[in-house]
């Protein structure tokens, strides 16, 4: 099969009075489908319409988060940083506005993950991969890359008229403001991520003036490398060879859900229309193929529901223009389900239902998990202990006959103020205690705001009193109590001995 043709080669077919047929073939069609074809370039028309415009607002949305999201700041303190969002792989959190999540807390993290999974189930039950179609980074950037190749090489029959034409002069400086316009957008794409990962306004005058560390010089250039690539070089090939959603989504899918559809039995017999000639006994499609030229993906709508297809709704722009001009009614593409799909006429179609199980049980269980996770937020301590015992040796025979217990008790602040803590040890008899570097086991132990101290803590229990121990290992309660508000934190431990 030959690649899209271009609609000037020889007499234009019309498919109706004022409309010309445009000679394009599917490039993904179901019959032509290999993974061992080579690749032939799709130039995706510009259409026109509700849907377009939706993606051209959702692109300037998403990008313009992107872009703009770590120049935003947050006030915090003075100790703090000021970035909004920050994800601080240094010092271990992650900055979020308000919400400060410590590595000991990536629980939320996994939650998030998880509800975003469920979130993209729940879309995909209802209205198929319309995801792909409007939010994913892939579709986006993508979009991206074509608009700039748009606007130095122009629509879809000048860029094929200048993919054939020799090196000229004007070819040659098209083709480059295209590519060094795409590595732009690609390097401030790659710099831009590296500005989550510290604070942006001095991380940008570093890599300006070369003081930035090398990670992020690497990390840099492996973004911009594969927005280029993927963006603007193997846009579709992404999508149909890279991605596992497609091979994924039909799991997710049902008999209500919601898919950019032709409805044949209102299209066929499908054939170009002439003046004059009465619309019985005929399809509404004039098998202009106005869908198929305005595909990202090279398909034909008209084939049925493809893996290819991402549900980006061009083609029902560009079918509805169409419509309005044969003065037939819009839809002959549009929205539906599988069970109106396949009615035999239009007045079989039903409502589409919305509430049916899979969309409660995936509504549900996002619920669920959001909720857990405020539980979770709400009753987080703002002081965390974890008390690790010593492993090498598990315990020392003191001179005396005693046994003795090492013990590191780290103490993690979260709150943004300096706070001290008293340790309490109970559950063995006629014990003594001691920190490193305090002169008694009660002492104030102060720790840092945003902090994490760790203290090195002995327990010894004399030969008298070791003797009186019944087991190996001996529960042992350590409390560190806050001396300003009263609250304590408890950890279970063993004390480790010859046994009885």
């Amino acid at each position: 099969m030959e690649p899209q043709k271009s609609i000037e080669r020889g007499a234009a077919t019309e498919a109706a009075p004022g409309i010309t047929r445009i000679d394009v073939d599917a490039v993904s069609s179901k019959a032509s489908r290999s993974l061992y074809t080579s690749r032939q370039k799709i130039y995706p028309k510009l259409a026109h319409g509700t849907f377009r415009s939706v993606k051209w607002m959702v692109m300037l949305v998403t990008l313009g988060i992107y872009y703009l999201l770590p120049w935003i700041r947050w006030d915090r303190g003075p100790t703090l940083p000021d970035q909004a969002f920050l994800l601080d792989f240094a010092n271990q959190r992650l900055y979020f506005g308000p919400i400060e999540i410590w590595a000991q807390e990536l629980y939320f993290i996994t939650g998030i993950l998880v509800i975003s999974a469920l979130a993209l189930f729940l879309v995909t039950a209802l209205a198929g991969r319309m995801w792909c179609g409007y939010a994913c980074p892939q579709t986006v950037w993508t979009d991206l890359m074509i608009v700039v190749e748009r606007f130095w090489q122009g629509d879809r029959n000048a860029r094929m008229r200048l993919d054939k034409a020799p090196w000229t002069f004007e070819k040659i400086w098209k083709k480059t403001a295209t590519h060094v316009s795409w590595l732009l957008i690609a390097l401030a794409t790659g710099g831009v991520l590296v500005f989550y990962f510290r604070d942006a306004p001095t991380l940008a005058m570093e890599l300006v003036t070369g003081e930035a560390p090398l990670v992020a010089y690497v990390f840099m250039g492996i973004f911009t490398f594969t927005t280029y690539l993927l963006g603007g070089i193997a846009r579709e090939q992404v999508c149909i060879y890279m991605c596992p959603w497609p091979r994924i989504q039909a799991a997710m899918y049902d008999s209500e859900s919601l898919l950019v559809s032709y409805h044949g039995y209102r299209g066929e017999p499908r054939g170009p229309h002439k003046k004059g000639q009465p619309w019985e006994n005929r399809g509404d499609c004039i098998d202009c193929k106005a869908c198929v030229a305005v595909c990202p993906m090279g398909i034909d709508i008209r084939d049925g529901q493809q893996m290819e297809c991402i549900q980006c709704a061009l083609c029902i722009d560009a079918c509805d223009e169409i419509m309005g001009k044969v003065d037939r009614p819009y839809g002959l593409i549009s929205y539906d389900t599988f069970r109106n799909v396949e009615a035999p006429s239009g007045s079989e179609r039903v409502p589409v239902r919305l509430l049916r199980p899979r969309v409660l049980v995936y509504s549900g269980l996002i619920a669920l998990i959001m909720g857990l996770m405020a539980w979770a937020w709400i009753v987080r301590s703002v002081v965390e202990i974890s008390v690790i015992p010593d492993r090498n040796p598990l315990f020392v025979v003191l001179s005396d006959g005693g046994i003795r217990n090492g013990y590191t008790v780290k103490v993690l602040n979260k709150t943004h103020e300096m706070r001290t803590f008293q340790l309490g040890i109970e559950g063995l008899p006629d014990f003594h205690a001691a920190i490193i570097g305090f002169d008694a086991p009660d002492a104030a132990l102060v720790v840092e705001p945003d902090a994490l101290r760790a203290f090195k803590v002995y327990v010894s229990v004399p030969r008298g009193a070791a003797s009186q121990l019944d087991a190996a290992a001996t529960p042992l309660t350590l409390t560190v109590r806050d001396l300003a508000s009263g609250d304590a934190v408890v950890r279970e431990t063993t004390f480790r001995s010859p046994g009885p």
